[in-house]
């Protein structure tokens, strides 16, 4: 039964582990999705790709969380291992292997349920935010919030073909503000990353360029190749924005006329 017992700890313990690693790894700027998928790659082992290994070694705060992540990792991954095994070898009745063997069945159960469990996620992770913040030097920054990453706002990167519709354009002839779109930041293959360029700045093939704006609107400009439609396309995209600012601009007067009236 102790062995059993000890089974669930570690294994409560090595969940607890990868989800103050992931939440780590999120204040430093790295998403929700892929911070989870690399606090559980570098804990268990198993290996990540090498466009996302370049973020986290380049990054030297990344490199720390990851590194101890694996150290820990490792040694949790021999005593779950070790638990399981004497769990059913350490019992001489058949009884005793079927009780510890319910045990780790419930125990899973119920850490299954709280690790799916949102309001135990908006729980912890609020803990977690306090503690990083109260005890470490990471600069605890909600990036979600900052970026407004929802109502269909999102951050992406995309990789410029020589027959994209912004290759060999600088950011003022493509005026993608008009269409609500901005581009953070510029990678450039055997140079270095241009972060914020500004209007003269050209687009050249191999790029990587590092957008924000509203998901249809990066949708529809990653499908842009030279040509009559893509202009078209960029002509009625300018108008939706132009419209959608004029209809936010009326709500908040609205909502100015309406407080001045009471």
């Amino acid at each position: 039964m102790i062995a059993a017992v000890t089974l669930f700890i570690v294994v409560t313990l090595s969940a607890l582990i990868t989800r103050i690693a992931a939440i780590a790894l999120v204040h430093t700027g790295l998403s929700t999705q892929i911070a989870r998928f690399q606090a559980r790659s570098a804990y268990t082992g198993a290996g990540y790709s090498t466009s996302e290994s370049e973020k986290i070694m380049n990054h030297p705060v990344r490199r720390k969380i990851i590194f101890n992540l694996m150290l820990i990792g490792n040694a949790g991954i021999v005593t779950v291992m070790s638990s399981l095994i004497l769990t059913f070898v350490l019992p001489d009745t058949l009884s005793s292997k079927l009780y510890g063997l319910g045990i780790v069945l419930v125990g899973m159960m119920i850490l299954s349920w709280a690790v799916k469990s949102d309001m135990v996620d908006r729980a912890l992770s609020k803990l977690i935010n306090r503690m990083l913040k109260r005890y470490t030097d990471l600069d605890i920054q909600d990036y979600a919030s900052v970026l407004h990453l929802k109502d269909d706002y999102k951050i992406s990167e995309k990789h410029i073909d020589a027959e994209d519709w912004m290759c060999n354009q600088t950011l003022l002839e493509l005026d993608l503000r008009r269409e609500g779109i901005t581009i953070l930041g510029v990678d450039r293959k055997n140079d270095r990353y241009y972060g914020s360029p500004d209007g003269d700045f050209k687009l050249l093939s191999d790029d990587v360029i590092t957008i924000y704006g509203k998901s249809n609107g990066i949708r529809n400009l990653y499908n842009r190749k030279k040509g009559f439609k893509a202009e078209m396309d960029h002509q009625r995209y300018m108008k939706k924005e132009e419209k959608r600012q004029e209809t936010q601009h009326q709500s908040e007067a609205d909502e100015e006329h309406a407080d001045t009236e009471l």
